[in-house]
């Protein structure tokens, strides 16, 4: 009992230690809101109008910049199907199974079922141990959370969560929100920062708060932008944080761009078909996480050789299909209506022809 105790003892302090970061944050912004509404556009802006403008804009975009936060924070990540798990029967055949290609037999078997097209950099299929699953495309166990995650990008201590493919969205809003609240507090700040210098500014507590506001939105501003362009740059290319460090692996091999469909599309993937929604905190992406289209060949200019070898001129810059997903449950992608999908009534023959000259649906996983 003293060891369980000692353990259930440590896991509380861990998760109280993992709320620190986002404390701290919590922390800034109520300063900041303090300093900005009351000690700047209350008590040293005397004209109303600019006043109320100030105050008008400031709300709204506080206001979706901490909705935004807020659900970054406390959306739980999707976990893999029950699909995706091993059943009682497959565990115990599994275990009793020592040498490694005799468990990758039996892995594939259950995978030929299933949704998967991505694989390790050694050719197996992607089984997670501590999990008992087989993972999907994208998919990979947080060690912090302790749980697969599905399209995980990173665990984000700044909102304790793991961001992936339930919140994603909403840690892209949460940036370009922050970012632009640390922008907007800097450009309506400056004015007053420079009356500092130049002893322009009343001799009250309220000149210390503009300053020091000043100073922390312009170093947010700096980092925030930063994190902010290399995130859009991965939502346009299709990738994951984790894909970028370590492209997937399909059948033909490694392909930084086999998720990627176009930055349209790749755009709609993350934020949805509905623009109205594009800027709103709510749920919106496309798909179920589970399974991912792919574009047959790779037409991304970095990586100028297809890897068939094939001329990339004899295909369609948009062909691009979706992998025949099977029926784990409806999915609510509408990305490649306007393409042929494959159907259950493909011959496994016809199956073999095409996946030996598509190099682009092939499976990949990954340790």
């Amino acid at each position: 009992m003293a060891p369980s105790g000692s353990r259930s003892i440590k896991k509380g302090c861990q998760r109280v230690l993992y709320w620190i970061p986002v404390l701290f944050i919590a922390l800034i912004v109520a300063w900041s809101y303090y300093a900005y509404v009351l000690q700047l556009c209350i008590e040293s802006i005397d004209d109303t109008g600019e006043k109320v403008v100030y105050l008008l804009v400031y709300h709204v975009i506080f206001i979706m910049f901490v909705w935004a936060y807020w659900q970054t924070i406390f959306t739980k990540p999707m976990n893999p199907l029950k699909e995706f798990h091993l059943s009682y029967s497959d565990k115990e055949l599994l275990e009793r199974e020592d040498r490694g290609e005799s468990q990758q037999e039996i892995l594939r078997r259950i995978a030929k079922d299933l949704p998967i097209y991505t694989r390790t950099n050694s050719g197996a299929i992607r089984f997670c141990d501590r999990c008992q699953l087989l993972k999907p495309d994208r998919c990979h166990h947080c060690s912090v959370c302790d749980k697969c995650i599905l399209k995980m990008d990173h665990h984000c201590p700044w909102v304790n969560n793991c961001v992936g493919f339930s919140n994603y969205k909403y840690f892209m809003l949460f940036l370009a929100y922050s970012l632009l609240y640390c922008l907007f507090i800097t450009a309506t700040d400056l004015r007053f920062f420079i009356k500092f210098w130049t002893n322009g500014l009343p001799d009250t507590q309220a000149k210390f708060h503009i300053l020091f506001l000043f100073f922390s939105a312009s170093m947010f501003s700096v980092s925030l932008a930063s994190l902010f362009t290399y995130h859009c740059w991965l939502v346009c290319k299709n990738r994951s944080t984790l894909e970028a460090v370590r492209s997937p692996v399909f059948r033909h091999g490694t392909d930084k761009n086999g998720f990627s469909l176009g930055v349209s599309k790749n755009f709609r993937q993350v934020f949805g078909d509905e623009v109205k929604y594009w800027p709103i905190p709510v749920f919106s992406s496309l798909g179920d996480g589970c399974s991912f289209p792919t574009c047959l060949v790779n037409l991304d200019p970095e990586q100028p050789v297809s890897p068939t070898g094939s001329n990339p001129a004899n295909k369609s810059a948009a062909e691009v299909r979706q992998f025949p997903s099977k029926p784990l449950r409806d999915s609510q992608s509408r990305l490649l209506t306007s393409t042929p999908s494959w159907t259950e009534s493909d011959s496994a023959a016809d199956k073999d022809k095409k996946g030996a000259s598509n190099p682009g649906m092939t499976i990949e996983n990954e340790a």
